[in-house]
């Protein structure tokens, strides 16, 4: 018990000596650095002010609060944003869903805004617009340097206006313009059929209604064949699925796996990564998967597609997938708008990021996903609460 007592004591003492010796260097690095800060917002208070004062015509305070927050945000990476109150609730509602609009998901490259995928049923889609579409004008305005939300702002309007948006399509010579009529968007996140003795499940979005729509659909499918000995496999098909809710994403999955890791999730700090893993229980006891994607599959999608990929359990047909593998986390702030801001990146189980490359058809990962688990080292894994 003495000797014990000694050590600690001797511990706290080294710990003594080592702050005394190190503190000067500290306190003069974080006196330089507060300094820089407190110089750089004197900096844009002084903007500010001359802003409000001089500029030609008078500014709303709260607009340039919002344009100074928001283009912070938005130089960091196309989806960090600022959200008003308003912009917030439309994003809780469309989550539910059901919103207004055209039924498009966006993003921005390089200043342009870039088409992600039409949803399904929508005025986009029965227009004509695709996965990969640039968008350059809104009723003849040009949206370049705009930030992804002004633009969006652009695009929204009163159900059953028109809009004409200008695209630019890869493999098309000159710009075209496309006409369409806003209406309200009612998204049916999962449509099930019977095609042989399979079940074809078309998920749109990763919404609250997702996994129980998916449950229903497949109940219905194996239903109609007679029973769950005469189903032979499952389709799952994902393209143009922007993706949605992280938890929606994981539970389609987990769907489908009795054990292992579902995708995790790293951000600055190690100590912030999560791991997700399957509970026990295949909805559709080991029978062949087969996942359809493309490029306008992104996102939710991808976590999907790359979970059921790496495990063996399914075989991904298509082409390469959007490549956004990027976590956004929603805070909300005073006065009821929120902070959209990139925390940590997804990863599969075997260690691929998505940001940026996307998932392959499994004749591409087959030997590639492989090669990666074989390297990656043994970790502890444990059921995050998700």
């Amino acid at each position: 018990m003495k000797k014990l007592f000694l050590a600690a004591a001797g511990g706290t003492l080294a710990g003594v000596l080592l702050t005394t010796q190190v503190a000067g260097p500290l306190i003069a690095e974080s006196a330089a650095y507060d300094s820089s800060v407190y110089e750089q917002l004197d900096l844009f208070g002084d903007i500010f002010e001359r802003i409000r004062g001089q500029y030609v015509e008078p500014v709303e305070t709260e607009k340039l609060v919002e344009a100074a927050i928001n283009g912070m945000l938005t130089s960091l990476d196309p989806h960090s944003s600022y959200l008003s109150a308003k912009d917030f609730e439309d994003m809780r509602v469309q989550t539910k869903g059901e919103f207004g609009g055209l039924g498009i998901e966006v993003t921005q490259e390089e200043g342009f805004v870039k088409v992600i995928s039409p949803m399904d049923g929508t005025p986009a889609a029965d227009a004509g617009i695709m996965a990969g579409d640039y968008i350059t004008h809104v009723n003849g305005e040009s949206i370049l340097g705009l930030t992804l939300d002004q633009a969006v702002d652009m695009m929204r309007g009163p159900v059953g206006s028109e809009i004409i948006i200008s695209v630019v399509r890869q493999g098309t010579p000159e710009p075209f313009d496309v006409s369409i009529i806003r209406d309200t968007i009612k998204l049916t996140a999962v449509k099930g059929r019977v095609v042989g003795k399979a079940v074809v499940l078309r998920i749109t979005t990763f919404n609250d209604q997702t996994t129980p729509g998916l449950v229903t659909e497949l109940e219905k499918g194996i239903k109609e064949l007679g029973g769950k000995e005469n189903l032979e496999g499952v389709v799952i098909d994902l393209r143009n699925n922007p993706g949605g809710l992280l938890n929606e994403a994981i539970s389609v999955s987990d769907a489908f796996l009795e054990t292992g890791e579902i995708v995790s999730t790293r951000g600055r700090n190690p100590q912030d990564g999560e791991r997700y893993n399957a509970t026990a229980g295949d909805l559709i006891d080991g029978q062949p998967v087969v996942i359809l994607i493309n490029g306008g599959s992104a996102s939710a999608s991808e976590i999907v597609t790359g979970a059921l990929q790496d495990h063996r359990r399914a075989i991904v047909v298509g082409t390469k997938s959007f490549g956004k593998g990027s976590v956004q986390t929603l805070i909300p702030l005073k006065g009821d708008g929120a902070m959209r801001l990139t925390t940590a990146r997804y990863y599969t189980p075997s260690g691929r990021s998505i940001q940026a490359l996307g998932s392959r058809p499994t004749s591409w990962c087959n030997s590639q996903c492989a090669r990666r688990a074989r390297r990656r080292p043994t970790r502890r894994r444990r059921t995050a609460s998700g």
